[in-house]
């Protein structure tokens, strides 16, 4: 799986459950709420004031490297 920022948070935490922590390290702890999982990571780092592109590149270092 590759993670983008157009991924809904939902798809990747049903692929990748363990992947959490790192929506709970930008302070995303509304994770189990409909419309959280319904969100891009770009939408919810612009809520959250945080920067997609590094959360997407953690996300995806800790995919391949597991």
């Amino acid at each position: 799986m590759t993670v983008t920022k157009q991924s809904i948070i939902g798809d990747v935490l049903d692929a990748a459950p363990d992947t959490a922590q790192f929506f709970f390290e930008i302070g995303m702890h509304c994770l189990g709420c409909p419309s959280a999982r319904g969100e891009s990571i770009e939408d919810a780092c612009m809520v959250h004031g945080t920067d997609a592109d590094a959360l997407v590149k953690k996300i995806n270092d800790y995919l391949a490297a597991r």
